[in-house]
């Protein structure tokens, strides 16, 4: 029996997703909850599972291509008996009770017998030009590949995945010379530079960006490079352009004197009992601006246009905006308001890694009710933020300077730092953004002063 597993709704309203690799071809034999491929949807990259237990009977959309909702995936023989199944047709019967309706809810056995853990597994084939490759230049060939072998996918995560895959590179041939290690983005590049002819080589400044191959140059030629709005940046384009035409920004700044705030940070750093806890100016910043939210609760609401009504949230979901080679998200810590200093910054890590190696879920990008974003990481004094859309607040940290500063009536070399807020006018008027600055600043300059903020 033939039997259609369509792209199942993958939460948060979003209505298409693009495929990122299969992890399957057809003729494979699957088990239940097998992952079947990966797809990139507006805001993560998500595994999917199979609903069924068979054989791959068709593929219906290659890596790259972009599937709606609902449109069909991959075609599946599971009984493993028709010899020539159904290739071209877009609609197939199928059993819609055994079809899952949001990733992660499990599937229903459409076969019987124990669902297996999923084998990493990925068909490598030969390249024609291998035998060139090997007669013409040994020392640059890449390793050799057994044809059509079902060997152990290789151990990457998906930003590397897909940087491999701008460069024109099959992780199979880089695995061979890392061992059982995981797969890294200087692999890629170290691989790239002993097999990639140097003329088409992206230029090492430009890689770090993610900028695709054929763009790796100012002066090869081109005048010009299309780069496919999709993905992550085609989510954020439409947040941003939907938050700056509905909500009326207003950005205020506040440079502070945080030489306190980092003495702290430097004690605290040096204290055995908390040398697992990575505490840096962004968990302060966050902690400070959970306890002023109490005092502006403006700050911490939405403005709920169909009902009429201002709606403000009794928790913190904090924001924290972070930059990754998909584009930017921001994905946020659940009641942050309840967390310690060290509790905070472990959660800021713990989101930070996540986002880097791709792997923030679709529930963690939900929500949110204030976000922060550190802009002083990248070396930025001050900004102007964009509010994400549904938050009426999101403060931007500047880098942390030594400046010449009035001090105690002298003129003394102090660190300081500028915040930048911005906050939705509908909501927040000026004296109120203005006393969420002063209650942050006030923890930031002597953050003893925490203890009179509940």
């Amino acid at each position: 029996m033939n039997a259609a597993f369509r792209l199942p709704d993958l939460g948060e309203g979003l209505t298409e997703a693009e495929v990122v690799q299969w992890l399957v071809a057809p003729g494979d034999t699957v088990a239940l909850n097998q992952t079947l491929a990966e797809v990139e949807t507006a805001k993560a990259i998500v595994e999917l599972p199979s609903p069924y237990e068979g054989v791959v009977a068709a593929l219906h959309a290659e890596a790259g291509e972009t599937v709606a909702v609902g449109a069909p995936l991959i075609e599946f023989d599971v009984e493993g008996v028709d010899d020539a199944p159904s290739r071209g047709s877009d609609r197939v019967e199928t059993d819609e009770k055994a079809q899952p309706n949001l990733v992660g809810y499990g599937a229903a056995p459409s076969a019987s017998g124990r669902p297996a853990r999923r084998a990493r597994r990925a068909v490598v084939r030969a390249m024609a030009d291998d035998t060139a490759v090997l007669e013409a230049a040994p020392h640059d060939a890449s390793p050799a590949v057994t044809v059509d072998v079902v060997a152990e996918r290789p151990r990457s995560t998906p930003p590397v995945r897909a940087y491999a895959k701008r460069l024109g590179i099959d992780l199979a041939r880089v695995a061979a010379s890392v061992g059982d290690r995981v797969i890294s983005r200087s692999d890629v590049d170290e691989y790239a530079s002993r097999t990639v002819p140097t003329a088409q080589q992206p230029d090492p400044a430009l890689r770090r960006h993610g900028v695709p191959n054929d763009a790796a140059s100012l002066t090869d030629g081109a005048r010009e490079t299309r780069i496919p709005i999709r993905g992550v940046r085609k989510h954020t384009a439409a947040a941003m352009v939907e938050s700056a035409f509905t909500a009326p920004h207003v950005t205020v700044f506040h440079t502070v004197d945080v030489t306190a705030t980092m003495d702290l940070i430097a004690s605290l750093r040096a204290d055995r009992s908390l040398s697992e806890h990575r505490i840096g100016p962004l968990a302060v910043v966050a902690k400070a601006a959970c306890l002023a939210l109490s005092r502006t609760p403006g700050l911490n609401a939405r403005w709920d246009e169909s009902a009429g009504e201002i709606v403000e949230f009794g928790y913190v979901d904090l924001g924290i905006a972070a930059a990754t080679d998909r584009g930017l998200i921001v994905p946020h810590i659940r009641d942050a308001q309840s967390l310690s200093l060290a509790e905070l910054a472990d959660a800021v890590t713990s989101l930070a890694v996540t986002a880097r190696e791709g792997r923030t879920s679709p529930v963690e990008l939900a929500g949110g009710t204030f976000s922060i974003s550190n802009i002083g990481v990248f070396g930025i004094d001050a900004g102007t933020p964009i509010l994400p859309p549904g938050q009426s607040g999101i403060l931007a940290v500047g880098a942390v300077r030594r400046r010449p500063w009035e001090y105690r009536g002298e003129i003394a070399l102090r660190q300081v730092m500028t915040l930048s807020l911005s906050f939705d006018h509908r909501i927040v008027d000026g004296a109120e953004g203005a006393r969420f600055l002063k209650d942050v600043a006030d923890v930031l300059e002597e953050p003893g002063r925490a203890m009179l903020l509940r």
